[in-house]
């Protein structure tokens, strides 16, 4: 009995020897937010590429990451949403346990950057009263996004507004609506540094209460941008229960994911093409 023990949290141990790195959860959390090759994840994370593929391979081991090949590149995805679960929930505990973490975010001003919660916005957004914006990097956006959203880049607004300090450089925003900006999740510094600069220019915006994963795991619909046909977490997760896709009725609007079309400032059409199962993170 305690040799099965002892062999048990062994493999609970490869899991842990993923997360013991801070490069690794960095990966697994850009990997959450969609599928990405090899030298997109060395270049959005800093590393050389051979030390890339070389943490990349440990998460393979572990069996928390999956891939696919397109000729020559291999692309790597989350193996699961339970995987982007347990990317959240370091992310909870270490705000709940760690001082340093919040102390961090308030070093940088996200810890200070006021929230609006999943619920305030399907309602905002059914009312008509708020824009929603996308700040992170456009492949994100188009391996998935929330409906209705618009995407802006940070490094693209940031662009846009050293062109120009005047509030009509968005011709596609209202000014007369509140903006929500969302990225990756309640750690990530993109929407609060986005709400900041807009703020700081007169809008009036604030951030999301986190990102797209926790947007997703809520059972809420996503759209994702025609043409992006790398597989998606939730699409992964289907296919391995052998299950097919059931759309369900958007809360945004009542309208269902698959009878609207969702903008895309990036000038390609966009369409809910799945929605996520109906539960709860």
């Amino acid at each position: 009995m305690h040799q099965g023990r002892t062999t048990l949290y062994e493999q609970l141990a490869r899991i842990g020897k993923v997360v013991m790195h801070p490069k690794r959860i960095e990966l697994l959390d850009l990997l959450c937010q969609g599928e990405r090759a090899v030298d997109a994840l060395a270049g959005a994370t800093g590393l050389k590429l051979g030390t890339a593929s070389a943490h990349l391979q440990v998460m393979r081991q572990a069996r928390l990451v999956e891939t696919r090949r397109d000729g020559t590149r291999v692309y790597y995805r989350a193996a699961g949403e339970e995987v982007c679960r347990l990317v959240a929930a370091l992310g909870d505990l270490a705000r709940a346990r760690l001082a340093e973490v919040n102390q961090i975010l308030g070093e940088i001003g996200a810890g200070a950057a006021e929230r609006v919660t999943r619920a305030e916005l399907l309602a905002r957004v059914r009312a008509g009263e708020v824009v929603v914006v996308d700040v992170r990097p456009t492949e994100e956006y188009d391996a998935g996004h929330i409906p209705e959203a618009i995407s802006i880049p940070l490094e693209r607004l940031e662009a846009r507004f050293a062109d120009s300090h005047e509030l009509d450089v968005f011709t596609d925003l209202d000014p007369d609506k509140e903006i929500v900006a969302y990225c990756r999740g309640p750690l990530c510094l993109l929407a609060p540094q986005a709400v900041a600069a807009l703020r700081e220019r007169g809008w009036s915006a604030r951030c999301l209460e986190d990102g797209m994963p926790e947007w997703r795991q809520a059972g809420l619909p996503v759209t994702r941008s025609r043409g992006a046909n790398h597989p998606t977490v939730e699409a992964t997760n289907q296919l391995a229960r052998g299950q097919t896709a059931q759309m369900a009725s958007s809360p945004i609007n009542g309208l269902k994911p698959s009878a609207r079309k969702s903008p895309d400032r990036t000038g390609t059409p966009a369409t809910s093409d799945y929605a996520v199962s109906q539960r709860s993170s």
